[in-house]
């Protein structure tokens, strides 16, 4: 360890043994519940990897049929969101990562924005509301998250999704990262668009494309493409020999290298565009307070499409919440396999449905718990100090937006298809053995990527979930469990959502005193628990049993087993029909 090294360690200490440490519980701190492995000086790393591009095609009040429209007007606006956006961000990351302490950045999320953007505001304002109505619909939004949250009802709603779909969720973001960073728009430029088949491999040079952004020949012999692969393998390498701030390395190095002009994979291109941006760069410091979205709201809540708006904001974006956080606390270590649940899941539902309020207040689409948290993750992010760093780069960036907004995508796409790597890897503990556990995670991990949409892959496994598993319950209790599946024992149990007081332990402890409501402690619900578990495993004893004491007659000649009447499709127990099974 050099001297640098010693140093790094001797801060780390101190950092632990203060209150800093004490209560963002760091390894060394002494505090209850100690995050093992987490350190300040790994938490800064991880929260500078977590700092995403600065998105600036939100919807805004140039309307095509206004005469404010024009170049002026487009320029104050994309230089109001920049500010917006940065500014929200900042007061979201800084207020998850100080009071629910987790790892979890927050900003407007991509999928929202789309929706924003081009289907309820339009294109400059060619939708079907007002962007002034749009924004109340996100504030009523928030409100009401805000109440869900309160009353528990969103952490219930977490925690009764199956395991296995909580994991396919993780996986499904990852393959959606990859699949963001293979892209040209916000990565390596190496998948495109293709009339025929959808998608086709693409990293063609940008005079090689046609107005749709797809490549007409040339393919694999773009410049940019070929530096994005080398950041990529840069990035692996440096993880391989578990070098700190990998991955911050590699998007340094490719960025550097795509910033002189001179460059064939220069993000300044003699240009219009090229110009503009290089403009733009040279200035490095400066600040553009917001002139035209600040506080814009129209609650005009007459019109069907103003409810659209609302009802299709919620769910999209309670989903694609629960989703990320809970894919993010798999994949960092600390979710709670008993009760499917981690610690400060319900501070950081409410500071998520604040923090969308006050998006619709700086003009911007709903704010969310963003996917690139795992890039921070995976540098050993384990505390809220890797958000608060986040805030605090977001925070810099309302001064020195030119250089952060000239982060080429081919810097920052190799980062998000390695963490999308890391990711998957939870696709193991994935219940693969029963079909009705199976298939849905199956199509949630396959629907978020091919939707866009962490919400619409949570639907579609939700959905299935219950079609499959429903119709089977039902087909058990009308033959009086006569008729199952041949391998229902390998079904994963669906009752840890039951822990920590059942029912009423999702419950805010606040919420639990004011309404003096008594629920079983933590250790009881344990111990239920353990009794289930020793009951499940008791039954595959005794099917065990009755299908040997079968065969053993069987082949005595006293009797026809009953696995010898089952067909593929099922499995007749005709010695349990009065028995309780609850799987």
């Amino acid at each position: 360890m050099g001297r640098f090294g010693a140093l790094v360690k001797r801060t780390d200490d101190k950092i632990a043994a203060s209150a800093v440490g004490h209560w963002f519980r760091l390894e060394g701190s002494g505090a209850k519940r100690m995050r093992k492995g987490s350190h300040f000086s790994t938490e800064l790393r991880g929260g500078l990897a977590t700092f995403p591009l600065i998105i600036t095609d939100s919807g805004g009040p140039c309307d095509c049929d206004r005469e404010q429209f024009g170049a002026t007007c487009l320029h104050t606006l994309k230089m109001d969101l920049i500010t917006a956006t940065c500014a929200i961000s900042c007061i979201s990351c800084v207020m998850m990562g100080a009071l629910a302490n987790l790892p979890i950045a927050l900003a407007p999320g991509m999928g929202l924005i789309a929706y924003f953007t081009y289907t309820v505001v339009g294109y400059h304002g060619t939708g079907n509301i007002s962007y002034q109505n749009a924004l109340s619909a996100v504030c009523i939004e928030g409100v009401i998250f805000f109440a869900l949250s309160i009353l528990g009802i969103r952490q219930w709603f977490a925690r009764i999704i199956p395991a296995s779909l909580k994991t396919a969720t993780g996986s499904g973001i990852g393959i959606y990262l990859a699949f963001i960073g293979l892209q040209s728009s916000a990565g390596i430029g190496l998948i495109t668009a293709s009339h025929s088949t959808l998608v086709e491999l693409g990293g063609c040079p940008a005079e090689y494309r046609d107005e749709n952004n797809m490549c007409v020949s040339h393919h694999m012999r773009g410049a940019t493409t070929w530096v994005g692969i080398m950041g990529l393998v840069i990035i692996a390498i440096l993880m391989a020999y578990k070098v700190k701030g990998s991955v911050l390395i590699g998007i340094l190095i490719v960025a550097i290298i795509s910033w002189p002009r001179t460059s064939k994979v220069t993000y300044f291109p003699y240009t219009e565009a090229g110009d503009e941006a290089f403009a733009f760069f040279k200035k490095v410091v400066t600040f553009h307070p917001i002139e035209m979205i600040l506080g814009k709201y129209d609650f005009n809540a007459s019109g069907g499409q103003f409810w659209i708006a609302l009802i299709t904001f919620l769910y999209v974006d309670i989903l694609d919440c629960t989703g990320t956080l809970f894919s993010m606390a798999k994949f960092g270590g600390y979710m709670d396999e008993r009760t499917q649940d981690f610690e400060g899941s319900s501070i950081a539902f409410l500071c998520d449905s604040v923090c969308v309020v006050l998006s619709s207040v700086f003009g911007l689409a709903p704010v969310s718990s963003f996917v690139e948290s795992g890039a921070g993750i995976a540098e050993g992010a384990k505390t809220g100090i890797a958000s608060i760093t986040t805030g605090f780069c977001f925070f810099i960036a309302l001064f020195f937006a030119p250089i952060f907004a000239s982060f080429p995508p081919w810097s920052t796409g190799p980062a998000l298809i390695l963490v999308g790597s890391m990711m998957i890897q939870n696709v193991v503990h994935i219940n693969w053995k029963y079909v009705g556990d199976a298939v849905p995670a199956f199509l949630t991990m396959i629907m978020i990527p091919f939707g866009y949409s962490i919400g619409y892959g949570l639907i579609a496994g939700i959905g299935t979930y219950i079609a499959i598993n429903g119709v089977i319950w039902i087909v058990a209790k009308a033959t009086r469990d006569r008729i199952v599946p041949p391998n229902r024992l390998d079904k994963e149990m669906w009752s840890a959502f039951m822990a920590d007081g059942g029912a009423l332990g999702i419950l805010p402890k606040w919420l639990r005193k004011v309404l003096h409501i008594k629920y079983a402690p933590t250790h009881a619900n344990s111990d239920a628990q353990d009794i289930e578990l020793e009951e499940h495993i008791q039954r595959v004893s005794v099917e065990q049993q009755h299908l040997a004491r079968s065969s053993a007659q069987y082949c005595s000649g006293d009797a026809t087993p009953a696995s010898n009447a089952d067909s593929p499709a099922m499995t007749i127990h005709g010695d349990f029909k009065g028995q309780k099974k609850d799987f």
